[in-house]
C-alpha cells in the first residue's frame, strides 16, 4: 500500500524523501517558507551514483512514482500522516515553531523515525535497565520530547553522506557516500509491517534496470543505530581542538592507538546497554574508512563557523557511561572543549 509520510527537513531529509517517493509513497517536506516554495514549484533533484557508473544520475522528485510536496513547521498537520520522519539536528527542535510541531506529533501518536545522529530521549527510554534521568543535559531542550511515548519512537542511523552544494539552489542534494539507513522495529505489529512495506518498496526500486544504492534496511536491535557512536567520538567530535579543527583522518590516525582506546570503549559501552557485538563495527574497519575522511566533521566546521549549539553525541555517550559505571578521560576531555567552545560562541554572539 501506499503512505503518507511527514519529514521534518527538506536538506538531508530530501535523500530518504526521494527513496520513498520512488517506492510509491507520498512524501510532505517540513521546511522553512522560501525552501518549500521552492521545492513546491521545483521539486527536488537528488544526485545519487550508481554502483556501476562514474558520474551521479539526477533523481527528480517530479518523475518518480510518489508525491511530495513541502509546507511550513506551521502549516504542517502531523495527523493526516502515517509516519513522522525526523531528519533535522536535535538543536533546531528547540525553534519555537519546531516545538509546537513536535507537540502536535506526540499528541497525534503517529509513529515517529528519527534519523538524527542524536537519538531522541523517548527512544533512550526504550532501552532496558537504562536511567535516562541523567541524560537530559545532553539535549538542547529535554522537555520537549516529554509527551512521546517511547513505543512509538524508533531511531534510524543516517549512515549515508550527502550535502547541498553550495553553489547549487536549496531543492538540490549531492550523495557523497550512499550507504543504507538503518532502522530498528517498532516491535509493533503494525508499524514494523509499515517499515517491512517501506523497505520492500525501497529495494524493488530500479532506473534502467539498474539497482538504486542507499536502502531502508530494519533491523530487530535497538542497538544497530548506535554502532556509529564510536565512529563519532574517535573521529567526528575529535576533529575538535583547542587550535582549530582537523580532519577526521587526522583525528583517528594522528595517534592511532589512542583512537582505537577510545573506539573500543565506546564499543564496550554499548555492549554493556545490551548490544549484540556483533552489531558493532571493528575499528579497523572505521580505521580504514577514515583514511579517506580528508575534511573536518560537520560538528567541527559548525564549531569553528560560530555555531552556539550542536547535537552533542559526545556528552550522551559520557552521560550513558556514567549511568552504567563506566567512564573514559578522553571522552571527558572532548565533551568539555566541545562546552567551552560552544561558550565562547554563545559570548561572541551577545
Amino acid at each position: 500500500m501506499s503512505y503518507r509520510i511527514l519529514i521534518l527537513g527538506a536538506s538531508y531529509g530530501s535523500l530518504l524523501g526521494t527513496k520513498l517517493i520512488a517506492a510509491g509513497h507520498d512524501v510532505t517536506l517540513v521546511c522553512r517558507d522560501r525552501t518549500a516554495a521552492l521545492i513546491n514549484e521545483n521539486g527536488t533533484e537528488v544526485r545519487i551514483k550508481l554502483r556501476d557508473e562514474d558520474d551521479h544520475r539526477s533523481f527528480r522528485s517530479g518523475d518518480l512514482a510518489g508525491k511530495l510536496d513541502a509546507t511550513t513547521p506551521e502549516k504542517a498537520q502531523p495527523q493526516d500522516y502515517d509516519l513522522v520522519c525526523l531528519a533535522m539536528q536535535e538543536p533546531q527542535y528547540a525553534h519555537p515553531s519546531l516545538r509546537g510541531l513536535l507537540g502536535r506529533v506526540a499528541d497525534a501518536r503517529v509513529p515517529c523515525m528519527s534519523i538524527m545522529n542524536m537519538p531522541p530521549l523517548p527512544y533512550l527510554r526504550r532501552i532496558p535497565g537504562l536511567d535516562c534521568d541523567g541524560l537530559g543535559a545532553a539535549f538542547q531542550s529535554p522537555e520537549i520530547w516529554a509527551r512521546f511515548d517511547p513505543a512509538l519512537v524508533t531511531l534510524c542511523s543516517p549512515d549515508p553522506q550527502a550535502f547541498r552544494p553550495p553553489e547549487e539552489a536549496a531543492n538540490v542534494l549531492h550523495v557523497g557516500l550512499p550507504t543504507n539507513f538503518k532502522v530498528t522495529k517498532f516491535h509493533d505489529a503494525a508499524h514494523d509491517a509499515m517499515l517491512a512495506e517501506l523497505e520492500q518498496g525501497i529495494d524493488n526500486y530500479r532506473i534502467d534496470g539498474k539497482d538504486v544504492p542507499v536502502k531502508l534496511r530494519v533491523y530487530d536491535s535497538l542497538f544497530v543505530p548506535f554502532a556509529k557512536w564510536s565512529m563519532l567520538a574517535t573521529g567526528n567530535y575529535r576533529c575538535i581542538t583547542p587550535d582549530g579543527p582537523r580532519a577526521i583522518r587526522d583525528a583517528v590516525h594522528g595517534d592511532p592507538v589512542r583512537s582505537e582506546e577510545i573506539y573500543n570503549y565506546v564499543r564496550d559501552l554499548v555492549v554493556k546497554l545490551g548490544a549484540d557485538p556483533a552489531d558493532m563495527v571493528p575499528f579497523e574497519k572505521y580505521a580504514k574508512a577514515a583514511e579517506n575522511l580528508l575534511k573536518p566533521s560537520s560538528a567541527a566546521r559548525a564549531v569553528y563557523s560560530g555555531a552556539t549549539a550542536i547535537e552533542r553525541v559526545d556528552k550522551l555517550i559520557m552521560l550513558a557511561g556514567r549511568a552504567v559505571g563506566m567512564g573514559h578521560p578522553d571522552i571527558d576531555a572532548t565533551v568539555a572543549l566541545v562546552d567551552t567552545k560552544l561558550s565562547e560562541n554563545l559570548k561572541a554572539a551577545g
